[in-house]
């Protein structure tokens, strides 16, 4: 797991995006797309247009940082392109790197009512 300093945001970049991109093509995206600095230290995470494969730009101070993730089974959850600029939380950013949907995970546990 990518180490999330506090403070830091994590920006998912609606739609999908051309996976054969990388560094540059990314923190490109990144300015035009979301608006944004890639080197702001905040996490930008793309989605492939299959949905099995995401990569993570994360400047860490030092430089440029690329994480990838394929799913063996299942699909990455997205939101559209309609939603906009997508900023999630690092445990939704938890859930979503598992393939769990980060929208609304549920609890595996439930409180009995006092009887």
């Amino acid at each position: 797991m990518i180490p999330i300093p506090s403070g830091v945001r994590v920006w998912l970049a609606t739609g999908h995006t051309d996976m054969h991109r990388g560094f540059d093509g990314l923190a490109l995206l990144v300015q035009e797309r979301l608006s944004r600095d890639p080197h702001s230290g905040h996490l930008f995470v793309f989605r492939g247009r299959r949905g099995d494969l995401i990569k993570v730009l994360w400047w860490d101070g030092q430089g440029l940082c690329l994480f990838a993730k394929r799913l063996e089974r299942g699909r990455f959850l997205w939101p559209s392109p309609a939603d906009g600029a997508v900023t999630i939380t690092p445990a939704q950013l938890g859930y979503l790197l598992e393939g769990i949907d980060w929208r609304m995970p549920q609890k595996t546990w439930h409180p009995s009512a006092a009887g």
